[in-house]
């Protein structure tokens, strides 16, 4: 199991949606379907859908913050 400490999206999830969208035309609205706190899940299901490996979408889709030293 892979834990992320402090992600934060990258700029509006609607936008990401659209570009996820692009991308990956198999993913529907119900895939992309993102709460707070699910990113471990939706991570999950996207390289499921999609078979791209889990850290570069988690590139694609969040900033870590790895400031907070």
């Amino acid at each position: 199991t892979i834990y992320f400490m402090s992600l934060q999206l990258k700029g509006n999830w609607n936008q990401i949606k659209g570009q996820l969208k692009q991308k990956y035309a198999q993913l529907t609205d119900d895939d992309l379907k993102f709460t707070e706190g699910q990113e471990d899940e939706i991570l999950g299901l996207l390289q499921e859908k999609t078979g791209e490996k889990i850290e570069n979408l988690r590139q694609m889709i969040f900033e870590e913050d790895s400031q907070n030293s």
